[in-house]
């Protein structure tokens, strides 16, 4: 099965050839860590979760760098304003490093809860300060850096196609500009590669620039940080190589980090930085962009707070296309709770049920052409809304019928499927009931034989305060399923 991405290098969908025929490369462009994730960061992260199980689903093996972006990301994307980690120290009275711990901490847990797969390299920016002021050397020694008074840029003019991928019209920005930029660069586009701490002031995070990399001999030492941009390009090229398969991140890093990250990488090496640029669309609240001003953005904890758990999110994200735009409410994330509740339930069935020669041969095969569907749908440009949807299909012919219908062995192979697809932890959520509440259901079993119906009633609420609650299906059938946490959406 050929996996195809909508690819932004050539701004189509292409079928996926990697460089190796065994192992892909993939970069991820990951977490600035000075507070508390978004909702709408966690989306791209598990979005490309999905990436990389869908690759391993196609039989790659696939070795992933995420960064962690604990220092040189400034307030503005055009390397104008306070560094985000210092700014974060200032608000919480922490040095810049305490923030990056904590929030670094933070994201991985975060990470855990939403059942996402490890990178197999994640990468602080911190520690790649050497390989950093390297890559600033070779693109030095091939003519393409500049100093001016607050740091050593590159020089875009001097890389013809800068403004291919995102197809930027470098005229009309300079024409358009609002705000004056600083006289001191080349071009409006130009970027910093390392910037130099202000006279007089002393950052939590600096270090002495190399002498061969300035262009005056020094008469004290000159502290500074890296550029952004310039740690991604550091850290893909010095564990994947120069050029790697797969390149990931949102749709806002193109006009310039992703710009940015392409012509240094490539005017370093020579080589070609990525083969596929995948980027996912943004996600509204109630149809309204992100924004702290209008307090609309949520956390995980946020939702934890009101009943919702990661796995909730989880399932709501995945209802959407990456490439689409999404739009968050909390009756969406309720319906994508209720959904993942629903499919809990069936999970469930598999510790009541037993294979045996009279299952239905066709909810049989309906079982094992799902799993090929998942995978299918996924290959399709990461169709999660398909896959989502030959799952349901599969479920529902399962709703409110006999035990006996349901293939055991097939079912937990779906199960599996789902979880190693999907990320969701169908298995590892639905465990088995102890023995005390399974003779609670068979006591109940006898009453309702007997058609001791005020006994009944007694043991279904007796059996609810522990969790569970029994449906009645066809054939005098009893089915135990999970109680559905009370959530709060207004």
């Amino acid at each position: 099965m050929t996996l195809k991405l909508h690819n932004t290098l050539t701004k189509r969908v292409d079928e996926f050839t990697p460089i190796s025929d065994n192992t892909v490369t993939l970069y991820t462009c990951g977490p600035t860590v000075y507070d508390y994730p978004l909702i709408g960061n966690w989306t791209a992260y598990i979005y490309w979760d999905i990436l990389v199980r869908t690759l391993i689903a196609d039989g790659y093996t696939v070795d992933r760098v995420m960064n962690i972006t604990d220092v040189g990301h400034l307030t503005s994307d055009e390397d104008e304003g306070q560094d985000k980690l210092e700014k974060g120290a200032q608000r919480e009275g922490k040095t810049a490093w305490d923030i990056a711990n904590f929030y670094t901490e933070d994201f991985l847990q975060g990470m855990k809860a939403l059942g996402m797969i490890m990178p197999e390299h994640i990468t602080r920016a911190t520690d790649y300060i050497p390989q950093q002021l390297e890559l600033i050397r070779t693109l030095k020694k091939k003519g393409y850096t500049y100093q001016i008074d607050d740091g050593i840029y590159f020089d875009t003019s001097k890389f013809p196609t800068y403004a291919d991928f995102a197809g930027l019209d470098l005229a009309a920005q300079r024409a358009g500009a609002r705000v004056a930029f600083n006289e001191e660069k080349r071009n409006l586009s130009d970027f910093a590669l390392w910037k130099f701490t202000p006279k007089g002031e002393k950052r939590d995070m600096e270090w002495e620039t190399p002498a061969d990399l300035l262009e005056t001999k020094p008469t004290q030492p000159v502290m500074g940080f890296p550029g952004w941009h310039l740690e991604c390009s550091a850290m893909a090229m010095n564990i994947l190589g120069e050029t790697i398969d797969i390149h990931t991140g949102g749709i806002d890093h193109i006009p310039v980090h992703h710009t940015n990250e392409i012509a240094q990488s490539e005017a370093a090496s020579g080589q070609t930085f990525a083969h596929y640029w995948v980027h996912n669309n943004h996600i509204k609240v109630n149809g309204t962009k992100i924004s702290k001003s209008l307090n609309n953005g949520y956390t995980l904890q946020d939702l934890e707070e009101r009943g919702f758990t990661a796995l909730d999110y989880r399932m709501f994200v995945l209802q959407g296309q990456y490439s689409n735009e999404g739009n968050f409410t909390f009756e969406n994330l309720e319906a994508a709770a209720n959904r993942l509740h629903h499919w809990r339930n069936i999970a469930a069935l598999r510790w009541q049920t037993y294979d045996t020669i009279a299952d239905d041969n066709d909810k049989t095969v309906t079982l094992i052409a799902t799993s090929s569907a998942i995978i299918e749908a996924l290959n399709d440009n990461l169709n999660t809304p398909e896959a989502l949807s030959s799952i349901d299909q599969a479920f529902g012919i399962f709703d409110s019928k006999a035990l006996t219908t349901i293939h055991q062995y097939g079912l937990s192979q779906l199960l599996e499927t789902i979880d190693a697809t999907l990320g969701l932890q169908l298995l590892k959520t639905t465990p088995d009931i102890d023995d005390a509440t399974k003779q609670l259901i068979l006591e109940r079993q006898r009453a309702r034989e007997e058609k001791n119906w005020e006994k009944s009633d007694e043991l279904r609420e007796k059996i609810k305060r522990s969790g569970i609650v029994i449906k009645d299906v066809d054939g005098g059938q009893s089915v135990w399923e999970y109680v559905a946490l009370e959530r709060k959406i207004d």
